[in-house]
């Protein structure tokens, strides 16, 4: 297994800092039971029984459902740990618990649904828009693109092979639209947008602002349908996020163009704007942007970080349902940040060099990570092969800004 050797290489057992109390999302009483009371998000808890308590009978870590013991074990350095023997169950549980509720998420372009497991778990329900080796049409704007549940599966397993660990845990699924949507919604909205196509399968297309409608309905075959579930982040009222404008964020226009885009010394100005003027936001923002263009996601407008710690934390890597489109093309304006600033992590430079050497080659051991996922095969076998070329072109950007 090259996975399992690169997981053992030195340059993947660079220790994390000691973590104190204050650096944990959340401090945990062992002794308490754990209450889980509805906080009046449809993120977290939906029409069950939110009073309940959970888990019954002993108090101690270990009874806690697999999604509860994750949002615990976030801190201010990583969303999980490198060797996390929760990993494999979590990603079990996104593919298999039984799903009690299906609603629609709202905001966002596209149609998403928050669906809850028995145990109060919830995860971010992405459908299959289009097949795995459709390409986005050269003439479409980054904007315009579809989002891809392969998309959110291939990111999670990338994000951790570059050891950022900053995506929460992504599955794939095969839903009944019919028992596991349809029968059980209580979204009114949704409920109205199902029907039977001419052909005789399950189709709905929800409510959203964009691709919401009879002409972009998804449909099963006959009712079975593929997508990702990603596990949701704590809720936003028990632990708050703070949402942070890319300063190499797209125009989100036809004809115009940013300001990067326009003035060379781009870098300059943001090293003098906090946060990026101390710490390693910068560089962190940075490992986001060599992420991004190895999948060609063009569609990274912000970011997240956790409130709790301040500017001295990782970012979040959410949303990534517009990588992948593309692997017969590049998209270097990607990593503006890189070439402005001339700046990369020692420890994320080292590792790129080693995904780039034969055995532990960036491809390979992308494509033994995503062949344990329920739907594989995840990635068309073109995109495995983009990700070498591309990791040898951030070599090469890096390389220049040595010289």
């Amino acid at each position: 297994s090259k996975l399992a050797a690169l997981f053992e290489h030195p340059l993947y057992n660079i220790p994390v800092p000691e973590v104190t109390e204050k650096d944990k999302l959340f401090i945990v009483n062992p002794m308490e039971k754990f209450s889980l009371r509805s906080s009046g998000s449809d993120e977290w808890v939906s029409s069950s029984k939110a009073e309940t308590l959970l888990p019954t009978g002993k108090t101690a870590y270990d009874t806690y459902p697999t999604w509860l013991k994750f949002h615990i074990s976030i801190n201010r350095y990583e969303l999980y740990p490198r060797r996390d023997p929760l990993l494999p169950m979590l990603l079990r549980d996104l593919a298999t618990q039984r799903i009690i509720s299906s609603v629609q998420k709202s905001g966002g372009t596209q149609l998403k649904l928050i669906m809850t497991f028995p145990n109060y778990g919830q995860a971010l329900f992405k459908p299959m828009k289009q097949t795995r080796d459709q390409e986005t049409p050269i003439d479409f704007f980054y904007f315009s693109d579809f989002e891809r549940h392969n998309a959110e599966i291939a990111a999670f397993h990338l994000d951790r092979i570059l050891d950022f660990r900053r995506i929460p845990p992504v599955s794939g699924r095969l839903v009944n639209i019919t028992k596991e949507i349809w029968d059980i919604t209580t979204d009114k909205k949704l409920a109205k947008t199902f029907f039977i196509s001419p052909a005789g399968n399950v189709c709905f297309y929800g409510e959203c602002s964009y691709y919401c409608s009879t002409e972009h309905a998804l449909c099963g075959k006959p009712d079975r349908l593929e997508g990702s579930m990603a596990a949701l982040l704590p809720d936003k009222t028990l632990a708050k996020r703070r949402s942070w404008r890319s300063p190499w964020r797209r125009s989100y226009h036809k004809s115009k163009k940013a300001e990067w885009e326009l003035n060379p010394n781009y870098c300059a100005q943001v090293r003098e704007t906090p946060p990026y003027n101390s710490g390693h936001r910068l560089l962190d923002l940075i490992d986001m942007t060599i992420l991004d263009f190895l999948m060609g996601n063009m569609d990274r407008h912000h970011y997240e970080t956790f409130e709790k710690f301040g500017n001295d934390t990782f970012l979040l890597h959410l949303d990534n349902g517009r990588g992948f489109g593309t692997h017969s093309r590049d998209e270097p304006s990607i990593l503006a940040p890189l070439q402005q600033c001339c700046s990369i992590k020692k420890s994320t430079y080292l590792r790129l060099q080693l995904l780039a050497t034969q055995p532990y080659r960036l491809s390979d051991v992308l494509r033994e990570a995503l062949a344990t996922d329920p739907l594989a095969p995840v990635l068309a076998e073109p995109h495995l092969q983009a990700l070498d070329r591309r990791l040898g072109k951030v070599l090469v950007v890096v390389g220049h800004c040595l010289a």
